[in-house]
């Protein structure tokens, strides 16, 4: 995907809507994207096919751009689902090989977004560290860093990376990137390095995007996020959300 149009902020996903009151708050607090779960077993936030088109055709209607997030591995599968859903940007929350990568590629239109997780952890080890040069020639458009705890829990674990060992792990991207994992308004100045990195485009947030009460999105708290991380690092604006290869 190539950048059309100029650079305008810090982009903010946030992850797991599973009813349109979710998409509304996501959308009234300036979200740019929401991740919606299938295919992640036993997920909090899992959909099923149908709950999944109709969100993201909420997210569509309300300016948001749909991320499909999924542990699935099946490219045909997958491609089939993303063309369902009408998902802008399937995000690969598990640890797809590059094959996978490549395969989605070749079938989905260039506009849909291919994003790869890499999973960090508390030591700073990064499992598909091996495979970064891999996943890029075979199409990955946005690489995602986030947590993988000590007892193998990944995905809206809510724990936190340490940004010093991040820094170590950034000379090996030449795609962009986007941070996850335990991220909240008030640990925004923590990642000044990170977010200075001509790579960063923006942070993935679940657990820190819910109303403490009711556990759904709350428009404060996405705001709130908005806010903190929003520093000036730019990243084209939707309906595309077009990322630089």
């Amino acid at each position: 995907m190539s950048t059309t149009r100029p650079l305008s902020r810090t982009l903010l996903k946030v992850c797991g809507a599973t009813a349109p009151q979710d998409i509304e708050a996501a959308a009234a607090a300036g979200a740019d994207c929401v991740g919606l779960w299938h295919g992640v077993p036993g997920g909090p936030s899992e959909l099923d096919p149908d709950g999944l088109a109709a969100l993201a055709a909420a997210a569509r209607s309300a300016g948001l751009l749909p991320v499909l997030v999924t542990f699935l591995a099946d490219a045909r599968e997958l491609t089939a689902i993303v063309r369902r859903s009408g998902a802008g940007w399937v995000q690969l929350h598990a640890y797809q090989p590059p094959a996978v990568v490549r395969a989605l590629r070749e079938a989905l239109p260039a506009e849909v977004g291919i994003v790869k997780v890499l999973h960090v952890d508390e030591a700073g080890g990064c499992v598909e560290r091996p495979l970064i040069g891999a996943y890029e020639r075979a199409g990955t458009d946005l690489f995602l860093l986030d947590t993988a705890t000590g007892d193998g829990r990944i995905g809206s674990t809510g724990a936190a990376l340490d940004p010093g060992r991040l820094t170590a792990l950034l000379p090996r991207l030449t795609r962009p990137f986007l941070l996850a994992g335990g991220l909240t308004p008030a640990n925004r100045p923590a990642y000044e390095d990170v977010v200075r990195h001509t790579g960063f485009r923006g942070v993935d947030v679940d657990t820190a995007a819910r109303d403490r009460t009711t556990g759904r999105f709350g428009v404060p708290e996405i705001a709130a996020l908005a806010r903190a991380w929003r520093t000036g690092t730019s990243v084209p604006d939707h309906p595309q959300l077009e990322l630089s290869r």
